[in-house]
């Protein structure tokens, strides 16, 4: 079973991937003149304002004297208005809006008309008409999201931070006053220890109560991962007590010497912990992948891979997690047969292959082409009819790498032990069940 957490981040991944091939789709557009437009509504802003401003600009329009240019900028700025007609209110994360008159790759020119609701709040507000679609804004999307907690504790005090991308906040910080190692005249070496091991104790016992009050929200934690630093042994005994909270245990990502406490320690625990934030996006690809490769060692029959016996076993609803790779070079054709039959059909086809207006299949049938969608996109979008849950992986992990060049980059975890013999030798592209129509 996968786990709600495990469910939000694999949401927010095909989120993150849905908005990264939408802006390579955009960069790849171009228009004559400037008459494509995007408009940025941020959360914190009304529709109204940016309504008005669209009719007064269409106002301004009629007195372009290219007659071209002027209808090309009049039907982006209507196609726009058309599309932000479509909310009463900006809704929570804001509202982005493409629309005008571009080529993609050289094809023809065609009528773009998107609106998007960002996965996060974009805080950004911006109206350009424009040769290009300005996609700076999105591209700050993708920056990680994921937050990181930080603990710099030491024997003057303790601080509580927050890392995000570029964005470090200080949450909470106290200062102790602890004897040190050696007692004043006039107290017993015994009593005086047992003070020092008392104030120890308790100031053990702050930090890590404040670490639940920071670092948990509604019984789980609010960071991806946590680092400990300090300079003494502070941070060791904690990470071994049983006054650590148990939820935020399974979190620490690294413990970490640092010659400050304080701001400055902070700062140096961001430095030495760089490597290690950035690898913990891999850590969830590299968990999925290596189950899905003892499901396979230990031939348990719960896997499938290539592309042929996955979309099989798909369509047979016995996949629990589908795996894709993130560049996966394959095509969706929807098909209808030229013969006259009213059958629609389905075939996946490598990129390169792939076409629009009429398709040729390996026995020679020739088909009407519906629908020419790369297999990644119509994935994500329908996905959830078929499989559990989608996970997308790269290739940049030793991992990842293995399951792109050794499965086809395509793959999945079944619900059960197939009965279904799959010919593991025969994996070609193309499908002639009518699967996913």
């Amino acid at each position: 079973m996968v786990s709600y957490e495990e469910e939000e981040e694999n949401q927010r991944n095909i989120e993150m991937f849905k908005l990264k091939r939408l802006i390579n789709k955009l960069d790849g557009m171009k228009g004559l003149g400037t008459s494509m437009i995007t408009l940025i509504i941020n959360s914190k802003d009304q529709i109204s304002p940016s309504m008005r401003m669209l009719t007064e600009e269409v106002g301004k329009a009629t007195n372009i004297k290219s007659r071209v240019t002027r209808q090309n900028v009049t039907d982006a700025l209507t196609s726009t208005i058309e599309k932000l007609k479509l909310y009463n209110k900006t809704p929570p994360n804001g509202l982005v809006i493409f629309a005008g008159l571009a080529s993609e790759d050289g094809s023809g020119e065609r009528m773009v008309k998107i609106d998007l609701i960002p996965y996060k709040p974009i805080n950004t507000s911006l109206y350009r008409c424009d040769s290009v679609f300005h996609t700076e804004e999105l591209k700050y999307l993708l920056t990680d999201n994921d937050k990181f907690g930080f603990l710099i504790m030491d024997g003057s005090g303790s601080l509580f931070g927050v890392v995000q991308g570029n964005t470090k906040t200080i949450v909470q910080k106290f200062l102790v006053d602890l004897p040190k190692k050696h007692g004043r005249g006039g107290q017993s070496a015994n009593r005086f220890a047992r003070i020092r091991t008392e104030r120890r104790h308790n100031y053990l016992r702050k930090v890590a109560e404040t670490c639940t009050q920071v670092f948990i929200t509604n019984d789980r934690p609010n960071v991806k991962g946590l680092i400990l630093a300090g300079s003494a042994e502070f941070k060791n005994d904690l990470s071994k007590s049983d006054l650590f909270d148990i939820r935020l245990q399974p979190i620490v990502l690294k413990l970490v010497d640092i010659a400050y406490g304080g701001e400055n320690g902070f700062n140096q625990a961001i430095e030495l912990t760089g490597d290690t934030l950035k690898s913990v996006k891999f850590i969830h690809e590299k968990k999925i992948l290596t189950r899905y490769f003892d499901e396979i060692s230990k031939d348990t029959g719960k896997y499938v891979f290539g592309m042929k016996d996955t979309i099989i076993a798909m369509d047979d609803g016995m996949i629990e997690t589908l795996i894709i790779h993130d560049e996966l070079s394959l095509n969706r054709l929807s098909l209808k047969s030229t013969s006259g039959s009213e059958a629609l059909s389905v075939e996946i086809v490598p990129k390169s292959q792939a076409t629009d207006g009429k398709y040729k299949n390996k026995n020679g049938e020739e088909f009407d082409v519906l629908e020419n969608l790369p297999l990644t996109e119509w994935l994500l979008d329908n996905y959830k009819k078929y499989v559990n849950s989608l996970e997308i992986v790269s290739d940049k992990s030793s991992e990842g790498s293995q399951f792109v060049h050794s499965f086809g980059g395509i793959g999945g975890i079944l619900r059960y032990k197939s009965e279904q013999v799959y010919d593991f030798s025969d994996n070609e592209n193309q499908i002639d069940e009518d699967d996913f129509i």
